[in-house]
C-alpha cells in the first residue's frame, strides 16, 4: 500500500481541509489519534469545544447523557458554600452531591437554606422530615425519626447532626441531594436528600431526609454552610438532569 506522509496538511487557499469526496470513508487506523479543539457538524455546528488542556465548552445539549456537570463548589475554611448561579428553569432536577464534607469543630453541623433573589437573603421557609440511621463504633444500633431535626416554617434545615470535626481528618459528610423544578411559580420546591458522616461520639450515622421550600417562586440559589465552625475542607458538585 502506498502512503503519504507529512507533518501538516493545509488548504489551498481559506481555513478548510477536505478529506476525500462525497460520500466517501476516512478511516483512521486502530491506535490512529485524531487532535483538535473543536468537533462540528456538516452544517457548522458546535459539538464540543476543548481548551486544549481537556476542559470542554460549547457541548451540544444532545451530548452527554440525562447527567450535566454544572459547576464544582470546593471549600476550604470557609463559614459556608454558596451556589448563586445555574439554577434556572434549564432542568427541572437539580442534582448535589457533597464529596468529604469536614467541619472545623467537633459536634457541629451543616444545614442548607434556599433564595429566590440570588443569594441576596435566605429566608424561605422549608417543612421536613428526617429518619436516621445509626452504628456506633461500639456496637450500638438505632433506627429512629428525628422530630427534633425536622423543620415546620424554618430557613434553615440540617443535613447532619453531631458531626465529628476537628479531631481528625478522617472524619467527614458525603451524600447528595435533588432539587426539583426550582424554577417553578406554580409548586412548592421539592427535595430529597441522604447522606452519611462521621458522628463526634465515633460512628456512622445515615440520614433520609425530604421536605420541601414553601415558596411558589423561584428558588435559584442555595447555602450550604456550617452552624458552629467552617467548613475546613469539602467539595459540592452539581449537576442538572434532562
Amino acid at each position: 500500500m502506498s502512503s503519504l506522509e507529512t507533518r501538516k496538511i493545509e488548504p489551498q487557499s481559506g481555513t478548510t481541509v477536505t478529506l476525500g469526496e462525497a460520500g466517501d470513508t476516512v478511516n483512521v487506523p486502530s491506535g490512529g489519534i485524531v487532535k483538535t479543539n473543536a468537533v462540528k457538524d456538516a452544517g457548522g455546528n458546535t459539538l464540543f469545544q476543548s481548551d486544549g488542556a481537556g476542559t470542554l465548552s460549547s457541548v451540544n445539549s444532545d451530548l452527554g447523557g440525562a447527567m450535566v456537570f454544572i459547576s464544582s463548589h470546593a471549600a476550604t475554611g470557609v463559614s459556608s458554600i454558596e451556589i448563586t448561579s445555574g439554577i434556572d428553569a434549564t432542568y427541572d432536577e437539580y442534582v448535589f452531591y457533597f464529596v468529604n464534607m469536614e467541619l472545623t469543630y467537633n459536634g457541629s453541623q451543616i444545614v442548607f437554606s434556599g433564595s429566590t433573589n440570588g443569594g441576596n437573603s435566605y429566608g424561605i421557609n422549608k417543612i421536613t422530615g428526617v429518619f436516621t440511621n445509626t452504628m456506633l463504633e461500639n456496637g450500638t444500633t438505632t433506627f429512629a425519626y428525628e422530630s427534633g431535626q425536622d423543620t415546620h416554617n424554618t430557613s434553615a434545615q440540617p443535613i447532619s447532626y453531631q458531626q465529628g470535626g476537628n479531631y481528625g481528618d478522617d472524619e467527614s459528610l458525603c451524600g447528595e441531594m435533588h432539587l426539583y423544578n426550582p424554577s417553578s411559580t406554580t409548586y412548592v420546591k421539592q427535595f430529597l436528600l441522604q447522606t452519611n458522616f462521621h458522628l463526634s461520639t465515633d460512628g456512622s450515622e445515615q440520614w433520609w431526609t425530604a421536605g420541601f421550600f414553601y415558596t411558589t417562586s423561584a428558588v435559584n440559589a442555595i447555602k450550604f454552610n456550617a452552624v458552629q465552625g467552617n467548613i475546613g475542607r469539602g467539595t459540592i458538585y452539581m449537576y442538572g438532569i434532562k
